[in-house]
C-alpha cells in the first residue's frame, strides 16, 4: 500500500558525548573511538514525517549507493558518523551502513521534494551547515561540560532566537542526547512538538524526557579500532562496490 505524503522535514541531530559515553568496545566504524572525541552535533537523519507524531518509512525501492554520494565523503565522515559498531538493518533486508539505514528507511520518503541519493544527503548537510547547533549555544555560553548543567528553557530559547522555529530535544539520564530542527518543505523552520502538539505555546512541550537542567557531557574515547580507521574502510567500499554489509549502527 502507498504511503502518503508527509507533511514536515525533522533533523534529528546526536550530542555524540551522551552516546559515546556509553561506549563498551571499540571498532574501525564508530566514531566514538576516534582519537580525538567529538566536540559537535553529528547528524542523525533527515526525517520526512506526518503531523500526527507517525512518520512514513521505506517508500520506495531504492537501494543504496555509496558511489552516489562519494563526493560529500569528507563531510559525511565528519559530520554525519555512525557511533556504533553495530549494523541497522536494510528496508528490504539484510544489514548495511549507517548511511544506508538512512536512505533507504527515511530518504526514500522524502519524494517529491527530494528526489534522490545525493540530493538527500546533499540537503540534510546544508542545513546542518546553515543552523550550526553547536555554535549557536556556544555563542550563549552552552558548552561541553561534565560539571557544568544547564536550564532546558535557555536551551530552547537560544535556538529558537537563532532559528526562529522551536527545537524538540530528548534526554537520557539527565543528558541531551538528540535534538531536532523542524522545517517546511521549502526548508523554512517551524515549531517541533512532541507528537506534533500544533497548537500548544508551552516551552516545555518541546522537550522530551529531560529534567529543567541537562548536561552537554564530554567523553574519552577507548581508542581506534584494531582494523584501521574508517575512512580508509570507506575508500575500499567505494571502490570495491558492491559490497559485503560493513559493520556500523
Amino acid at each position: 500500500m502507498a504511503q502518503r505524503e508527509f507533511d514536515y522535514f525533522a533533523l534529528a541531530l546526536q550530542w555524540p558525548g551522551s552516546y559515546c559515553q556509553r561506549t563498551r568496545h571499540c571498532c574501525s566504524s564508530s566514531a566514538c573511538c576516534q582519537s580525538n572525541p567529538l566536540a559537535e552535533f553529528t547528524i542523525h537523519g533527515l526525517w520526512p514525517d506526518y503531523n500526527d507524531g507517525h512518520y512514513p518509512s521505506c517508500c520506495r525501492n531504492s537501494d543504496f549507493s555509496i558511489k552516489k554520494i562519494s563526493s560529500l565523503m569528507p563531510e559525511l565522515q565528519k559530520h554525519w558518523p555512525s557511533l556504533s559498531c553495530g549494523s541497522p538493518s536494510l528496508c528490504h533486508g539484510g544489514k548495511g551502513l549507517f548511511w544506508a539505514h538512512e536512505w533507504e528507511k527515511h530518504g526514500t520518503c522524502s519524494y517529491p521534494v527530494i528526489l534522490d541519493e545525493y540530493s538527500y544527503f546533499s540537503v540534510a548537510l546544508d542545513l546542518y551547515f546553515k543552523y550550526n547547533i553547536t555554535k549557536i549555544l556556544s555563542n550563549e555560553g552552552i558548552l561541553a561540560s561534565n560539571a557544568e548543567t544547564y536550564s532546558v528553557e535557555d536551551i530552547i530559547s537560544a535556538i529558537k532566537k537563532a532559528v526562529g522555529a522551536l527545537p524538540l530535544l530528548e534526554c537520557r539520564r539527565g543528558s541531551l542526547e538528540e535534538l531536532q530542527l523542524c522545517f517546511d518543505k521549502k526548508f523554512k523552520p517551524q515549531d517541533c512538538y512532541l507528537g506534533s502538539g500544533i497548537g500548544t505555546s508551552s516551552t516545555f512541550s518541546s522537550s522530551k524526557s529531560c529534567p529543567r537542567r541537562i548536561s552537554l557531557p564530554t567523553y574519552t574515547p577507548l581508542g581506534n579500532g584494531p582494523n584501521g580507521d574508517a575512512s580508509s574502510a570507506i575508500s575500499w567500499l567505494i571502490e570495491n562496490e558492491p559490497f559485503v554489509p560493513f559493520n556500523v549502527m
